[in-house]
């Protein structure tokens, strides 16, 4: 489910069963990253769908990425292999006003 940076965040702040992922690549997060995010880079396919399978369903996701495109992959994917409850951040890390790592 694609959410704006406002309602994405309020979720997130407010959910106990939050997991906050990033799907970018490595160099992007060394660049900055939003705090407690996890890596885990859609453009490595196999270690991604790996991780997938790794992942607790009852869990929410809230992925980001650049700009929103990737995520909403990865919400997609998430949700064929099982975890019903993904959010991608619409316009990503780029248009993120948040806390930074």
């Amino acid at each position: 489910m694609d959410l704006t940076q406002q309602d994405w965040s309020s979720r997130y702040e407010s959910d106990d069963h939050a997991f906050l992922l990033d799907v970018r690549t490595q160099e992007e997060y060394d660049d900055g990253h939003i705090p407690n995010a996890t890596l885990l880079d859609i453009r490595q396919p196999q270690s991604f769908m790996d991780a997938l399978q790794e992942m607790d369903p009852s869990k929410n996701y809230y992925v980001y990425c650049r700009s929103g495109a990737r995520s909403s992959q990865a919400c997609q994917l998430m949700n064929q292999n099982g975890i019903e409850t993904a959010y991608n951040l619409l316009g990503g890390f780029m248009e993120w006003e948040g806390d930074t790592a």
